[in-house]
Parts: structure tokens; C-alpha cells; sequence
């Protein structure tokens, strides 16, 4: 499938409201007819755990930074961003050296030390065609739309793609388009070493191999869950893991293995499932990627990415 269909099938789908398209000047690219026009922004001074509340509560994998006086965007914070400060990169050295292993002391730093400066936007002029060459060049899952004057007026993300193609793609299989160099954790995987992985790797979900322990006879390396960057963001704020601090020793956060937060009951496919139903199973889910299996064996997985390129032609 060809941008210039995925275009046509966007248009044709009708998914906004009438009033809601008749807001579109003939001075915006048609990026902004699928768009989130509300966009929720925290200043630069919210703190790390306001944050990560704030992604949670409205289930975000990240948060535009802006100015509140000129409503001018000026960073962005990301799951990965967050799991970065939790071990998987140099934001960590904020926990560990500022503020000597203080959990508490660090997650309310403000969320400037550790937001992603140099962000990569899209203009409001942009087209539903240069939005998804640019994610996929730059392997970025979503884009601020801003204005001439840099003020932040919608967001778009590959969800929204997702979505819009659900039951669409019906001659496009798995098998064509999934990940097989697969990166897997086991359950006793503490947060850290699943945030480093993540972070190393540009990963936003590991599957989890164990013991599956489902039959009479236990069988090595079977798939015995998922765990994803939103999950131990959910981790955070939800406040769950102020549930495990004894002292405010970041150890005790970190110590918390994959088997207390990964998704156990995991949804899954197999490789000869049309992409169409993926979308629609994503979207049902609210998920972004399934293991494929065969025979209970895990052989690959199918993101939200892996859908940009088959739609990117």
C-alpha cells in the first residue's frame, strides 16, 4: 500500500466530526485533520513524579514542556526519558550523583533534568505523508505540531495511524512485516536492567521468557509475559512503588523485578494474521505491539512501527 492511499483511506474514513473539519484553513497541511488538537503540556518546572502522574492518568508515552506564557514548546519527556533516569542511561547519574540514591529527593526535580531538549516537530502545514516519512526516519513514535510561532497546536502519533487503518490492510500479513531479531528478559530481570535494555536498545516493550508453568510438565523458554515502558512508568505513577520504600533509597525501587510488573496475561498472534486486524486488535487493546508465536514458541513481534512501513510503501 502506497502514502497516497493511506491519504485517500484517511480522508474516506471521516473519523472527525463535520464541525470539526470545517476548522481546517486552507493554510494547514491535512496532518491536522487527524491531529489531537488538545494537547495536555506541563511548564518545565512540573516535577518528575507530576509528570509521570499526569502520562499515566491519561495513558501518554510522553508529555510536551512548554512555556506557559507563550505556550511555545521547549522540550518533551518520554517513557524512555523516565527509564532512563531509572537506570537505563546518563540520566540516572541525576538519581545516583545529585542526589545520592534519594528516590525520593530526585523524582521531584524538575522534569527540565530529564526532558529530551532538541525536539523533532512537525509544522501545521505538514501532510499525513510527511508524517509518516519522518517517523520512520527518525524512529520517533510521535511529533508536536507547532505554528509559525513555535506554539504547540496538535500532536500526531503512530497510533493514530494505527488506528485509522484499522481492518484497512487486509492482503498485508505479519509474517511480512515482523520484527524476528528479537531482544527477551526473564521475570527475575530487576527495573534497572529492563530500563538499560529498553533505553540501549530503543525498545518500548521486551517480551519476558520463563518456565511455563501451564502444564503438567514445565517447558524452558516459553513466553510468560511482556513488560513495556508504559508499565513501569505505571510503576511510578501510580505510586506503587512508594509502596515499597522502606527508607528513600532508590535500591529498593530498582531491586523490584519484571515478574512483580509485567503483563502476564499476554495478547498474541501468529504470523499469518492480516495487518487490518492487528490495527484493530491495538486498538481494542489499547496496546502497541503482539508477540507472534507459533506453537507457543515466540518468533517474532508486530509493532506499531512495523505498520508505518508497511503502509510507507
Amino acid at each position: 500500500m502506497r502514502r497516497k492511499e493511506l491519504i485517500n483511506i484517511v480522508k474516506s474514513r471521516e473519523r472527525a466530526p463535520l464541525e470539526f473539519e470545517t476548522h481546517i484553513t486552507e493554510h494547514e497541511g491535512d496532518i491536522m485533520s487527524i491531529a489531537k488538537r488538545e494537547v495536555v503540556t506541563v511548564p518545565q518546572s512540573a516535577t518528575i513524579k507530576e509528570s509521570a502522574e499526569i502520562m499515566v492518568k491519561n495513558k501518554f508515552r510522553r508529555l510536551p514542556i512548554t512555556d506557559p506564557g507563550t505556550g511555545k514548546i521547549r522540550g518533551i519527556v518520554t517513557a524512555m526519558d523516565i527509564l532512563d533516569f531509572l537506570g537505563g542511561g546518563d540520566k540516572y547519574q541525576i538519581l545516583e550523583k545529585k542526589h545520592d540514591g534519594n528516590f525520593l529527593s530526585a523524582i521531584n526535580d524538575p522534569v527540565r533534568e530529564i526532558m529530551t531538549n532538541n525536539v523533532e516537530v512537525l509544522s501545521h502545514k505538514s501532510s499525513i505523508g510527511d508524517a509518516v516519512s519522518k517517523m520512520l526516519e527518525k524512529g520517533v513514535g510521535a511529533f508536536p505540531i507547532i505554528d509559525s510561532d513555535k506554539k504547540i497546536v496538535g500532536i500526531i502519533s503512530e497510533r493514530d495511524f494505527v488506528f485509522l487503518l484499522s481492518g484497512v490492510l487486509t492482503d498485508e500479513v505479519v509474517e511480512d512485516f515482523m520484527t524476528t531479531s528479537l531482544i527477551t528478559t526473564t521475570p527475575g530481570t530487576r527495573i534497572e536492567g529492563a530500563s538499560k535494555i529498553m533505553v540501549r536498545n530503543k525498545l518500548r516493550r521486551i517480551p519476558v521468557i520463563g518456565e511455563e508453568r501451564k502444564t503438567p510438565h514445565p517447558e524452558n523458554d516459553k513466553l510468560v509475559g511482556i513488560v513495556t515502558s508504559t508499565d513501569i512508568l505505571k510503576f511510578l505513577g501510580n505510586n506503587t512503588a512508594f509502596e515499597k520504600l522502606v527508607t528513600n533509597d532508590a535500591e529498593e525501587i530498582l531491586n523490584t523485578t519484571l515478574s512483580d510488573i509485567m503483563i502476564n496475561d499476554v495478547v498474541t498472534t501468529n504470523s499469518q494474521t492480516r495487518l487490518g486486524e492487528i490495527c484493530s486488535i491495538m486498538e481494542t487493546k489499547g496496546i502497541g505491539g503482539l508477540p507472534v508465536v507459533r506453537n507457543s514458541d515466540l518468533i517474532g513481534i508486530i509493532t506499531e512501527s512495523d505498520i508505518l512501513r508497511a503502509i510507507s510503501g
